[in-house]
């Protein structure tokens, strides 16, 4: 039997995030994108990296660490490039970080055809999708990617953990195509440490050689996780490393010590972002086959790549696209008893009335 979702209207949602991170002693500016990108995430399904994983992250890593200052500043580097931006985001709430910075990239690409902004000294920016499926519904092509806050994967082979899930986020404007962006958007692991937790809350068992325990021995419990694996073995392991490169390049230092303030003095704890937008524009060969437009050649190729036998098959992003239209149909997000619970548990810590189970409509 499915579990029952309860229905909480967004502007409820809204308020509760805010007056979390109000509380935590953030701004306005950065009090208004958490709660938007918790509740866009919520709206889509993401239940990994909604407003209780981005609180627990503030917890652990954030302002309650040494990871996030709240009310930083962005100080935006020289360079000689027009198309690119080199930031030091000085530790600020990573959410209000990454807005910023896709809505910079999205005015290059306006104007150069592609715009890029990579991130020094940054702070957990959550689910990356997010980012490049927004860009995506205005109609760019985006990707981003990030060394994440911790590492707590093995390498392929190997047994101690020294990468981070480090994920990779596409979007693209296929929306007319399609009805939705397609956003390709993974962690480098099996599982992201958020699916950990919120199997943690439900009590349900981690999928095979996902995660090992502290003996380095696989595990399916995921309260005995102790780093986890990278999928597709040595190829998800060469797209983790992918990150951490990238983040060397930006500035980023010693993954192994990423986060952890108490470990090697005079290096860089935190992690670093990048962000990439081109405008479908400044791609096109203008020659598609049989006379079509940019637009019908990319639905032409995406319902061939369905056809032919696949129409039971799913383009990335269509299951955030069905819960998107589910979330839409209940007019408000959608969680689950233990979810509530944890908002509850939010709520009475920044001094706030919790929401009433009962008076909650159960979605349909």
């Amino acid at each position: 039997m499915s579990e029952n979702f309860y229905v909480v209207p967004i502007s409820k949602h809204n308020d509760l995030i805010a007056a979390a991170y109000a509380h935590r002693g953030f701004d306005q500016e950065e009090c208004e994108a958490a709660a938007k990108f918790s509740a866009y995430a919520s709206w889509h399904g993401i239940r990994t990296h909604n407003a209780i994983k981005a609180l627990h992250l503030d917890d652990h890593f954030g302002s309650k660490s040494e990871g996030c200052v709240p009310g930083a500043r962005i100080e935006k580097r020289e360079t000689g490039f027009a198309a690119s931006q080199i930031w030091n985001a000085n530790k600020k709430l990573g959410q209000a970080t990454a807005y910023a910075a896709m809505d910079e990239a999205i005015a290059m690409a306006d104007r150069y055809g592609i715009g890029q902004v990579s991130v020094d000294n940054a702070f957990h920016y959550l689910w990356g999708g997010g980012y490049v499926m927004e860009a995506a519904e205005k109609g760019y092509i985006a990707y981003t990617n990030c060394t994440a806050a911790l590492a707590e994967v093995v390498p392929f082979m190997g047994k101690y953990p020294t990468l981070g899930t480090n994920p990779h986020s596409w979007g693209f404007p296929t929306s007319d195509a399609v009805g939705f962006p397609v956003v390709i958007d993974w962690a480098t692991s099996v599982v992201a440490m958020g699916r950990v937790q919120q199997f943690q809350r439900e009590g349900t068992a981690l999928p095979p050689d996902a995660a090992v325990d502290s003996e380095g021995a696989m595990t399916t419990d995921p309260n005995q996780v102790a780093a986890l694996t990278t999928f597709g073995k040595h190829k998800g392991y060469g797209l983790s490393v992918i990150n951490e490169i990238m983040g060397a390049f930006i500035g980023g230092s010693l993954p192994t010590i990423r986060s952890r303030w108490g470990s090697v003095e005079n290096e860089k704890h935190t992690p670093a972002f990048y962000f990439q937008v081109i405008h479908p524009d400044a791609v096109s060969g203008n020659a598609f086959s049989q006379g079509r437009s940019q637009a019908e050649n990319v639905k032409s190729v995406l319902e061939d790549i369905v056809g032919h036998g696949n129409e039971q098959c799913l383009l990335p992003g269509e299951l955030e696209a069905r819960a998107a239209a589910r979330s839409k149909q209940n007019d408000g997000l959608l969680f689950t008893e233990a979810e509530l619970a944890a908002f509850n548990q939010v709520a009475s810590e920044c001094n706030q009335l919790g929401w009433d189970i009962e008076s909650l409509v159960v979605a349909k």
